[in-house]
């Protein structure tokens, strides 16, 4: 850049000449008529969006950092990457057991539902029915109201708003601790409720609830804090614990670590590295030798009706282990009705969810505490009638399938469920899908050696109304995820597919369960629009490497065909919320467009760098920017930015006043800002707004002082010239994670061009040994320079 260069008070040079004016501006100028700078670019606050608000995720490099970071040794950099994997290591506890927690409760709260059921129902249909939905009603009534009274945030899945986190939007309340209790306590009332979601979505939001947790040290609101872990108390660090949280989430729910670790890169993350890579590898680990011991603990019946069934995992490695050429058609018509069917889900799904938001859920909690027990009793309704209108089919032969338990004992959940049967060697297939647990109910549709277990009436009457319940209750009140209900969606029509291919081939070969496996696949592929993750989760729960190929083809035609129609159940919610997350690649419009049209108009409002204490407040108060490029004067008058300075940062130094002046003069602060502020006093607390500038109590005697803004403004922020293509801006802002980038001229003047030679360690160790032995002799040249 050009301009002429001004010493800083670390003694180096400052960045370069920015602004080009033909006279000086004054020195409480708030706002300009130049366009080259725009101080806000994406930043949420000045919408007023929700009170959403752009994170920090760029490093300040102001002279208070510089001081922490020199004051630095050694065994300070080994404690920080210590405690980098501590915390990992706590996430993957933490998350491991809030996954147990949940399923345990879970199954008890369904055991002790079904038991009572059944043993009402001998004496009475009608008294086992009002006990089921009470028993439903009351624990749906549990999680809406801790939702809408306790914790809001809790509601939903919770991805929507972790993808805008790690996106760099930061939404209120949706790390804290009350949604992290709220999330737990709510799922296991929701999922134990027999409504129609899962608890899966509501884990990653629980695992990302701890990471941020520990990230900040504790809740400050209910006095739990641990200073010792204030350490990564800023964005920049949250954020990675954020992603270990999501990983360490899905691997909790479907016991699959790899598919976490995939999952986090996929489909949530806008930011990844190797170092990264590596923690996040290793918390998925620790969840799944958290959950796997916790296993084995209940195994010895510790933990009532918690079985076998208590975390997901359908072990179909029996089933088919080849398949035929003509099979490839029928499975690739799974992926094309996958595709559709999730294409059709979204699409509603979006229509229902805008309906409540804008609608419905604006008439107040109480509104939203009927609806969701209305739709409990619905379901209660449902899935208790539709099968005492199903006929109840006899067992398979036991010398045929001597491996089949039909009925199923008294008292134990699995396959075939004696339900309404007048013979004890009777059971009823609807009751067997409808009438158990979420993870029970996939099993069965997974179930392989189990041919002609259900009929096309009874799958085509649980698909209709499943898809229709999925619908109608995604998007109430309570804790709830998309991935259990997608699955047992899929399962079923895929299961109807392999019926139909099994009586049209005859062969003995052919497994059902594998087709709802592959049904399953392509539904959550078509819905949800994973490819990598997704297939191997899927490998993972169901241990049967020999599918692969089947469901990489189902996953890859299934997100084909709903590309087609509309963006994938996520992106679409995002939308929905109005979370203005960054996409991966711009659009491609963007290429005809610079960085000057961005921002139009708008007046850039900066501080020079002595600013009266007055001007700053008043200026806060009448604006919702959170960032204002700093100016100052050279020698001869020319105005020169010396940097960047956030809203956060002014707020801290109007509240200690520990650096109010009397004379407009510059002081040299070199060597005592840390003696009065800790880098991590400048860092905004986790979803919530901290202390707001109304907050802060100054005397008239105060607003008439003085602040020197130099030593706390970022003096390097990121710098694009005004013709820049908005394509490359865009790719800056998103890779990079900022929250400002500043518009200037085009420079006149290159001081130097680096190259990647230039960036080699061996290279810059070579200059700096070379450098400091020509310091040594008193004196300084300048390398020789070396022709490109």
């Amino acid at each position: 850049m050009q301009g002429e260069g001004r010493l800083d008070v670390n003694g180096g040079t400052k960045w370069s000449r920015l602004l080009t004016t033909d006279s000086p501006l004054p020195s409480s100028s708030s706002s300009s008529n130049l366009e080259h700078v725009d101080n806000d670019i994406g930043d949420i606050g000045e919408a007023g969006n929700m009170g959403m608000e752009s994170l920090d995720y760029e490093v300040v490099e102001s002279l208070a950092y510089r001081e922490d970071q020199a004051q630095r040794g050694m065994w300070r950099h080994v404690s920080y990457i210590t405690l980098k994997w501590t915390f990992s290591l706590l996430i993957g506890v933490g998350t491991g057991l809030s996954a147990f927690f949940i399923n345990i409760s879970v199954e008890n709260f369904s055991g002790w539902k079904f038991a009572a059921t059944f043993a009402v129902m001998r004496h009475s249909y009608i008294l086992g029915f009002l006990l089921y939905v009470l028993f439903n009603g009351a624990l749906v009534f549990s999680s809406v109201y801790i939702v809408t009274q306790f914790a809001p945030a809790a509601a939903g899945s919770g991805i929507p708003e972790i993808k805008a986190y790690l996106n760099g939007i930061d939404t209120p309340g949706i790390l804290l601790f009350r949604t992290l209790v709220g999330k737990i306590l709510g799922s296991i009332g929701s999922v134990g409720g027999g409504l129609a979601l899962g608890k899966e979505g509501p884990l990653v939001h629980t695992g990302a609830c701890i990471a941020s947790v520990l990230g900040q040290g504790g809740s400050t609101n209910y006095n739990v804090k641990w200073r010792w872990l204030r350490r990564f108390k800023n964005d920049r660090d949250r954020r990675d614990l954020v992603t270990c949280g999501c990983a360490a989430g899905v691997a909790a729910a479907f016991r699959s670590p790899v598919g976490g670790v995939l999952f986090a890169l996929e489909e949530v993350t806008s930011w990844w590295r190797s170092q990264l890579l590596w923690r996040v590898f290793f918390t998925s680990a620790v969840v799944a030798v958290v959950v796997r011991t916790a296993m084995r603990w209940c195994g010895n019946g510790n933990c009532g009706h918690f079985g076998s069934g208590g975390f997901i995992i359908w072990d179909i490695s029996g089933g088919q282990d080849d398949y035929s050429f003509y099979e490839l058609l029928p499975m690739a018509m799974l992926g094309a009705i996958g595709g559709l069917l999730g294409a059709l889900f979204n699409q509603l799904t979006i229509f229902l969810s805008s309906w409540r938001r804008n609608v419905l859920h604006k008439k107040g909690n109480r509104v939203k505490i009927m609806e969701a027990c209305l739709v409990s009793l619905i379901t209660s309704v449902l899935s208790f009638g539709l099968p005492l209108m199903t006929k109840c089919t006899p067992c398979p032969n036991p010398e045929k399938y001597p491996d089949v338990v039909c009925p199923r004992p008294s008292g134990q959940y699995g396959n075939y469920v004696n339900f309404n049967c007048h013979s004890e060697s009777h059971y009823n297939d609807l009751a067997t899908i409808f009438f158990n647990t979420q993870d029970d109910a996939i099993r069965n549709l997974f179930s392989t050696n189990t041919p002609r277990e259900y009929n096309s009436y009874t799958l085509i009457t649980f698909l209709v109304t499943f898809f229709l319940l999925a619908l109608v209750t995604y998007g109430t009140a309570v804790p709830s995820g998309q991935f259990v209900p997608g699955i047992m969606i899929g399962a079923t029509y895929g299961r109807l597919v392999g019926i139909l291919v099994v009586n049209a081939s005859n062969r003995d070969s052919v497994d059902e369960g594998t087709y709802a496996l592959l049904g399953a696949a392509s539904f959550l592929g078509g819905s949800m629009r994973m490819t990598v993750s997704l297939c191997v989760i899927m490998v993972e729960i169901t241990n049967n490497l020999k599918l692969l190929p089947l469901i990489m083809l189902v996953l890859l035609i299934s997100k084909a065909v709903g590309d087609a129609f509309n963006a994938g159940f996520y992106e679409e919610q995002v939308q929905l919320r109005g979370l203005p997350v960054l996409d991966s690649r711009p659009k491609r419009f963007m290429r005809n467009m610079s960085a000057k049209y961005t921002i139009g108009t708008k007046k850039v409002i900066q501080f020079s760098r002595i600013s009266k204490v007055g001007h700053i407040v008043s200026v806060l108060r009448s604006n919702n920017h959170n960032g204002f490029p700093v100016i100052d004067w050279l020698h001869n008058g020319e105005t020169v930015v010396i940097g960047l300075i956030l809203r956060s940062y002014l707020i801290v130094l109007l509240q200690a006043k520990a650096d109010f002046q009397l004379t407009p003069i510059p002081g040299d602060t070199r060597g005592r800002i840390t003696f009065r502020y800790d880098v991590r006093d400048f860092a905004k607390p986790v979803s919530s707004k901290g202390v707001s500038i109304h907050d802060i109590n100054i005397s008239p005697a105060e607003m008439e002082m003085y602040i020197d803004l130099e030593p706390f403004v970022n003096p390097t922020p990121y710098i694009v010239p005004e013709d820049m293509s908005l394509t490359k801006v865009y790719n800056l802002f998103r890779q990079l994670g900022l929250r400002h980038i500043c518009v200037v001229p085009r420079p006149s003047r290159v001081l130097g061009v680096i190259t990647r030679q230039d960036l080699l360690p061996e290279v810059l160790e070579e200059r700096a040994m070379v450098e400091e032995a020509i310091s040594s002799r008193g004196r300084y040249e300048a390398p020789p320079y070396e022709e490109l």
